[in-house]
């Protein structure tokens, strides 16, 4: 018995300094992709993010309301309590682990492009992007909607990475919590709906 906790022990400390090194090594070769363009796409989409994960459901609920669509306008609830769960769980994990920029823990391997007042994990672009992708759809399940949205969630984790601002497990971790909120929330949504709409 003893042994085998022994060897339990030893492999998680082997796992957890490989991990580790794929995490530094990964965005060391992400974050030296440095040509013009890439840098110019990571700030952009970097940049915006905030912007489109509030106006996309401000859109909805605008033109529901111009139309008096109330289905419309349980939509854009449902998709704003979604990037809005994904930023406070994000934002209660990220002081909770305290966890340092790879730029401000690594300033030799990592070159920043945008320096951050926030611990690092995990990453709030990505859950926001990665529940605002994910809820779109779920509302909207039409290749049209998913692929775009799918795509840009991707390169906002991409984006982070190659700023040097997070680790590829910052990036999973936002991914995961984003697509996990925005499941959960078709499930709160129904209580809200009935609460906010009777």
């Amino acid at each position: 018995m003893k042994k085998n906790i022994l060897l339990f022990l030893c492999f998680l400390s082997f796992s957890a300094a490989y991990s580790q090194n794929w995490d530094i090594n990964t965005s060391k070769r992400i974050n030296s992709w440095d040509g013009k363009l890439v840098r110019n796409y990571s700030k952009a989409i970097s940049k915006s993010t905030p912007y489109v994960a509030v106006a996309i459901p401000l859109a909805i609920a605008s033109y529901a309301g111009m139309r008096n669509d109330q289905s419309l306008l349980k939509d854009a609830v449902y998709i704003g309590t979604s990037v809005g769960g994904a930023l406070a769980l994000t934002y209660g994990l990220k002081y909770t682990v305290d966890r340092k920029r790879p730029y401000e823990r690594y300033p030799d391997k990592i070159s920043v492009q945008d320096r951050e007042s926030s611990p690092s994990f995990p990453s709030a672009h990505t859950a926001v992007a990665f529940s605002l992708a994910t809820s779109l759809s779920i509302k909207y399940p039409k290749w049209y909607v998913i692929a775009p949205s799918a795509l840009w969630a991707t390169s906002v984790g991409f984006a982070r990475v190659n700023e040097g601002v997070h680790y590829p497990s910052d990036v999973l971790a936002g991914a995961a919590i984003g697509v996990g909120c925005a499941v959960v929330n078709v499930y709160v949504n129904k209580w809200l709906n009935r609460w906010l709409f009777h």
